[in-house]
């Protein structure tokens, strides 16, 4: 079973390219138009209800008499109307052709293209506006796979990379202006993003984009996350703010990180505004020895950031200085402390210590992750 390691650290401010298909994609708008196009001939050739006086007229007609003013119809109107069902035919043909290779165009479902089990089917969940009373439910026990990295686990349906990361409506707040709350809220999902789904992050390298957002003037911070960086240990780890994964073992599947949670803020104790962020991350994975079975790793974060009042601390203005950092890792391997996450990919590939901590749903959102220094445990998923 895959181990889930949870640890908690607290940061207090020291305030002073698939290839392209060889098919050439149309787009849809010329799909519908052609449809349209041949939906109206359809239409305009089609045989229509004859009126109440033409059908008088046809049986006074097969009653051998003649209307005044009228003279006998020309005897070619019966191949006329042979010649009309070839031409049925081929737009009929037309449309099946249309529908055949853009089933979109169709209403609804009509080919039960959502039925379970279709990847493309999944639909994405709305934002997470307050936090969760429950864990998700159970998915069906599908096993990953290149093609579908996320089978089997409920961020199926949750929004990919920082599309997840919805930021609410700023507000004033105190002596800072609906400008300013608003930057901060923009620096926070640079940070998220930076920290957590830039491709050169997850794979070991700087996280520049993340740091660049924090105040330089939080010096001990700084020292602290450089040092981490530079020389990884128990007491410095990385992984507490960066998910980092060791490209010489391990590859992100495709280019998708599932992203769920919500960003909050308010006022600080201190005149300040305080940003909290709690997000999930799920990570695919599979090993660079040409194995091709897939491994997910949950982070978790919760992280709470601020601007501070300009009046009691010397701050730079539009940067954020960071506060209280928790964090929870499903399926990482125990004990390993050299800056980057490490996978399980079954028991047999277990590199970490023996976990000893409590057996926890990494996928619960609604679970608070408490406080102080935490224990590796047990994940009851992937």
């Amino acid at each position: 079973m895959n181990t889930l390691s949870c640890a908690y650290n607290y940061l207090v401010s020291d305030k002073p390219s698939e290839e392209p298909s060889s098919t050439p994609e149309i787009p849809d708008d010329v799909w519908e138009k052609f449809a349209q196009d041949t939906e109206r001939d359809i239409r305009a050739s089609a045989a229509k209800e004859p009126s109440a006086r033409a059908r008088m007229v046809s049986e006074r007609l097969k009653a051998g008499e003649q209307p005044a003013g009228w003279r006998a119809a020309p005897t070619a109107k019966a191949p006329r109307r042979r010649r009309l069902l070839p031409v049925l035919g081929l737009l009929l043909t037309a449309a099946v052709a249309v529908v055949a290779m853009k089933p979109s165009l169709l209403p609804g479902d009509p080919f039960g293209g959502k039925a379970e089990g279709n990847p493309a089917a999944a639909s994405t969940l709305p934002p997470e506006t307050a936090a969760p009373t429950a864990p998700p439910s159970v998915a069906d026990p599908e096993v990953p796979t290149l093609d579908r990295p996320f089978a089997g686990s409920p961020a199926l349906n949750w929004a990919d990379g920082a599309a997840g990361i919805v930021l609410p409506k700023a507000t004033a707040v105190g002596k800072f202006s609906k400008d300013q709350v608003e930057l901060a809220l923009q620096q926070a999902k640079i940070l998220l993003v930076g920290a957590n789904l830039d491709p050169k992050t997850i794979r070991g390298d700087r996280p520049a984009a993340a740091l660049a957002v924090l105040d330089p003037k939080q010096t001990k911070t700084f020292d602290r996350l450089n040092a981490s960086l530079t020389t990884p240990s128990k007491a410095q780890d990385p992984t507490l703010l960066f998910s980092r994964f060791d490209p010489k073992d391990v590859r992100l599947v495709g280019d998708v990180v599932k992203t769920r949670g919500r960003i909050t803020f308010g006022a600080s104790a201190d005149g300040g505004v305080t940003v909290h962020a709690d997000y999930t991350f799920v990570y695919p994975l599979v090993r660079t020895d040409g194995s091709t079975t897939v491994a997910r790793t949950i982070v978790r974060r919760v992280i709470d950031l601020e601007i501070l009042d300009p009046t009691r601390y010397q701050a730079t203005p539009g940067l954020l200085t960071l506060g209280q950092n928790n964090a929870d890792f499903g399926n990482s391997a125990c004990g390993v402390y050299d800056g980057y996450l490490h996978p399980e990919f079954g028991s047999a590939s277990r590199t970490g210590a023996a976990p000893t901590g409590p057996t926890e749903d990494p996928y619960d959102r609604s679970r608070d992750l408490g406080k102080g220094k935490g224990t590796c445990g047990t994940a009851t998923r992937t």
